[in-house]
């Protein structure tokens, strides 16, 4: 998601399109459209997001966060999420790994 008012851009979009793709595996992933961006969703409970310019970012939780933080993931603005490092994003089945522990508990 980016900033109130962000027009949706294509980088956007087409990581949107890729995170749906490779996050199939998961079940029950929706994706919607949120201040040019888009959130990231496991059965209607947001855990994800993506910002305008296409940036991923994953829900940081107990679970997670030593990960997010050795990895020298960026915070997003006040909220809990980071993101995404291109190491887990070039990597199926780390990214999968990873969104299992962003999940809503």
């Amino acid at each position: 998601m980016g900033a109130k008012g962000d027009k949706l851009t294509q980088d956007s979009v087409l990581m949107a399109d890729l995170l749906a793709e490779r996050l199939k595996a998961i079940g029950d992933i929706s994706l919607k459209k949120m201040f040019g961006g888009h959130g990231i969703f496991h059965k209607a409970k947001m855990f994800g997001i993506i910002d305008s310019k296409g940036r991923p970012y994953f829900k940081v939780n107990d679970s997670n966060a030593v990960d997010f933080e050795k990895s020298g993931a960026m915070k997003h603005g006040k909220m809990p999420y980071f993101s995404i490092p291109d190491s887990v994003l070039k990597d199926q089945k780390k990214l999968l790994e990873w969104a299992t522990k962003a999940l809503p508990k």
